[in-house]
């Protein structure tokens, strides 16, 4: 069975109309073959009786030269009974043994009946004059039903108007269901959908309007929560440039060091707030291909000299489909989790490889790693490691944001361990570049 709503109901309406189809002819054939019966008989009888009467009326003499005449005239054709014959019964059916039960009433019960004798073919029914017996052949296609073929086609073509009338009835209630479910994957991908078409049935018409509210709703509190987190941006960071300042000012330089940094992972905390927000709202523009090696070299330019060596292996040429803003947030996040945990001095791999037709971005370092039951954990927002929430480094909010980015993209983010020890952070797209809206 197919998965699909829509072949499902179709086949389902298909079958129905088939089978009503094949009993109507059932019904049909029933409800027939008393009168179809009752019809074959009294024509076979009438032709018998008429039959013997010429027959007895006749010289003995003559009988002959009369039965080639009817033979010719009538196409009956009469053959004296012989006692080696070969006979053929007659199928057992009960159309036919209602026929033959009424011709013995209208025309004798000694009457025989035979579908073939001595290998002719045809409707045989035999009479009796004196003590002689003859043998009337009748052509089956004489008494036989006339099933044109146009009778067929007519059939068919009925058919397939009611096959094609369900086709479209069932298109036109599963095609909003279609439309609702592209719409929900994209809200959940953190998407704005275009409102629905309200048309169409009234229960589809009561649940795209609420699906539209839905969405509406949504993106007013996305657009709210953006808005919020725009103006604490605001609001924090111009004290803060202010207090700097008045720290840069400071006489005492151990004071000042100090004051810096906290001032510093404030900033920091700020922008992986906004980062966060701008992962699921800003950053819906359309898909283009992103030069992967141009990619790497702007980030490499970035990192050059500033708290390590940023190792580069990416293939001329590599492409993939994303939206070069959030890809860049995304590898900077890895990139700046990397040197974080790896130590001062240390090195960072930034690699892309093609496997199977999909695009691997990988970001390698040679930090403590992660325990593999706290990998998921981690990329839920506000999540880090026990030794590092005294640390005051960050929020939280790194892997969170490469997360949610991978997810718009539809690609796969991964944690596992680097043989020799350290980290590997793993994006996988796939190769058709599926748009996440």
């Amino acid at each position: 069975m197919p998965k699909s709503l829509f072949w499902r109901t179709f086949l389902v309406i298909a079958l129905l109309l088939a089978v009503s189809v094949a009993a109507w002819v059932q019904i049909f054939r029933i409800y027939e073959r008393e009168p179809r019966g009752q019809q074959v008989a009294m024509q076979v009888a009438a032709i018998l009786n008429l039959t013997r009467a010429a027959l007895v009326s006749s010289r003995p003499e003559a009988r002959a030269a009369l039965m080639r005449e009817i033979s010719n005239s009538e196409r009956i054709e009469i053959y004296p009974a012989d006692p080696d014959e070969a006979l053929a019964a007659l199928p057992e059916r009960p159309g036919v043994a209602l026929m033959q039960n009424l011709v013995r009433e209208k025309a004798g019960a000694e009457t025989r009946f035979a579908f073939a004798r001595n290998g002719l073919p045809g409707l045989w029914v035999s009479f009796r004059i004196d003590e002689d017996e003859y043998w009337v052949r009748l052509r089956r296609e004489r008494i036989e039903r006339d099933f044109q073929a146009q009778w067929l086609g007519w059939g068919a073509l009925a058919l397939a108007l009611a096959l094609g009338g369900a086709f479209l009835l069932v298109r036109r209630i599963t095609r909003p269901l279609e439309a609702l479910a592209d719409a929900a994957r994209t809200v959940g991908r953190g998407g704005a959908p275009p409102p629905l078409a309200e048309a169409g049935p009234g229960e589809v018409v009561a649940v795209a309007r609420a699906f539209n509210q839905m969405a509406n709703d949504l993106k007013t509190q996305e657009q709210d929560r953006a808005l919020v987190l725009a103006g604490i941006s605001h609001d924090l960071r111009t004290p803060l440039a202010r207090l700097r300042l008045g720290v840069e000012m400071s006489a005492d330089a151990s004071l000042k060091d100090g004051m810096v940094a906290d001032i510093e992972q404030m900033d920091q905390v700020i922008g992986q707030f906004l980062d966060f927000a701008r992962s699921g709202h800003d950053d819906r523009a359309a898909l283009t291909e992103v030069d992967l090696a141009q990619l790497a070299g702007d980030l490499g330019r970035h990192y050059a000299g500033a708290r390590g060596e940023l190792r580069i292996s990416v293939p001329a040429g590599s492409t993939v489909r994303a939206r070069a803003p959030s890809l860049r947030r995304a590898l900077a996040n890895l990139i700046d989790n990397a040197f974080k945990h790896s130590g001062p001095g240390t090195s960072v791999e930034l690699a892309v490889a093609l496997e199977d037709g999909r695009t691997r971005i990988e970001v390698r370092d040679r930090g403590p790693g992660i325990p593999a039951p706290d990998i998921e954990r981690l990329k839920q927002p506000f999540t880090r490691l026990d030794d590092a929430r005294g640390s005051a480094d960050g929020a939280g909010l790194g892997l969170a944001i490469v997360e949610r980015i991978a997810r718009l993209h539809g690609a796969a983010f991964t944690l596992m361990p680097r043989a020799g020890g350290g980290l590997v952070a793993c994006l996988d797209f796939p190769s058709n570049g599926r748009d996440s809206t």
